[in-house]
Order: structure tokens, then sequence, then C-alpha cells
């Protein structure tokens, strides 16, 4: 495979007056494209290894959220300001439904957007996702060294993430995506029964176990791949 397909061609946009970079595999080919949103501190780059499985016969979209990677850095930051790129990101594009694959933050991210506008949402998946529900919170600490994102994004992202709006636990029923959350078992810092909470809150959802911790798509990326292929094909018209 070259490293071109590999890594995808890097692109960008501006949506409310802010950069958001993406990189696309794949061609158009008239099938709902597949789009993936990485977790905190991450970027698109994060998905290099999943993309190009997932490219077979459709387009596939990696964003940047804001504040990660190639995207701006705009200083604020908040869940449903992300939330908001990724709709108008998809209005740009102008595709139709996607299928919203999101990992961690961009699970949630994935959930907010499928919720606050579900004709954009074919199909939902979530990876090791827990219910937006008040956790114990904790400081996180700046690793040393440039990063590939603003640390300012942290501890915003986490103080929502710690207190949730209680509005987005109503607001999942608002989902019509038929849904999977990959879980990652026991391994996982996240805790399993937030998961099956989730999987409770959204009208149409099941659970699929991975027991490998919470970055499933890095540790079985063959594996990961293939759920997802499979649970996008169920739905193929």
């Amino acid at each position: 495979m070259g490293e071109a397909m590999r890594g995808g061609e890097p692109r960008s946009a501006v949506v409310g007056g802010v950069r958001l970079a993406y990189r696309v595999w794949g061609e158009e080919t008239g099938a709902p494209p597949v789009v993936l949103l990485h977790a905190l501190g991450e970027t698109s780059a994060d998905w290099a290894d999943i993309a190009p499985g997932l490219a077979d016969g459709r387009r596939v979209y990696a964003f940047d959220l804001r504040g990660h990677g190639d995207s701006d850095r705009p200083g604020g930051y908040g869940l449903e300001q992300m939330r908001e790129d990724v709709l108008g990101l998809l209005d740009l594009l102008g595709s139709g439904p996607v299928d919203l694959v999101g990992h961690s933050t961009g699970g949630v991210v994935a959930y907010l957007t499928a919720a606050e506008r579900p004709s954009a949402v074919r199909r939902l998946l979530l990876e090791d996702v827990p219910a937006p529900l008040p956790r114990e919170p904790s400081t996180p600490v700046r690793p040393e060294g440039p990063l590939a994102f603003d640390w300012a994004v942290v501890p915003a992202v986490r103080a929502q993430i710690d207190r949730p709006d209680p509005a987005w636990l109503d607001r999942l029923a608002r989902i019509t995506a038929p849904t999977l959350v990959v879980a990652g078992g026991p391994e996982s810092h996240v805790p399993q029964q937030g998961i099956a909470e989730l999987a409770r809150r959204i009208p149409v959802c099941r659970v699929v176990t991975i027991p490998v911790g919470h970055l499933v798509h890095a540790a079985r990326p063959e594996e990961f791949t293939a759920t997802v292929r499979e649970f996008l094909s169920a739905g193929a018209s």
C-alpha cells in the first residue's frame, strides 16, 4: 500500500471562521461516506491503519477536530462547538447522510451530532464511549515537549466530560441511526457499565466487546476494521 493511500489526501475547509483539516481516502461511488472522529489529543492520522480498509467502494473522511492536528487552534473549545464543526463540514461536503465513527471523545462528538441532526447520520459506531454521566474529576498533566494539539482543549473538554450537560443523556433518545458500540472490556479505563447505559439510552443499539482496552482500533486494527465493515454493510441499501 502506498504511503499516500495509507495517510490519506490532506484537505481543509473553513467552517464558522475556523479552518478545519481532514483527510480523504477512496472514491465517490454513491455509497454513504464514512466519517471518522478521533479521540482527545489525537489527530486524523490516528485512523491511518483503519481508513484504507474502509475505503473499498466508498469515500472515507477523517476530521481533525478543532485544536487538533492541522485544524485551527482558536482557543475556544467545547464539545458542542466540535459538534457544530462536524455538521458544518458535512454541509460543505454535501454528501447526504454519512456513517459516523467516533473513538472516545470523538465518540461523544459523534453521538451529539447524531442527536442534534438525526437525518445527517445513517449508521453510528462508537468506540469505547460511555453514557454522559458525571464522574470524579482529575487534573490532567501536560506532557513535555511539542504537542500535535492545543493543550487548552484538554481541560476545557475534560471539564465537560466530568460534568456533562444533563440534556446530553436525554437527547440520546433522539438518535435514529442504528448504532453499534465497540467496548474495550475490563482492560479499558472506561467503566463498562457506562457503555451499557449508553446502549440502553440509544433506541437501536447493541454492544460488541473486543477485550483489549480503550484503544481497540490500535490494538486490533484488522478485527476493528472488519467489525466496522460488517456493521456498515448490514445497512447498505
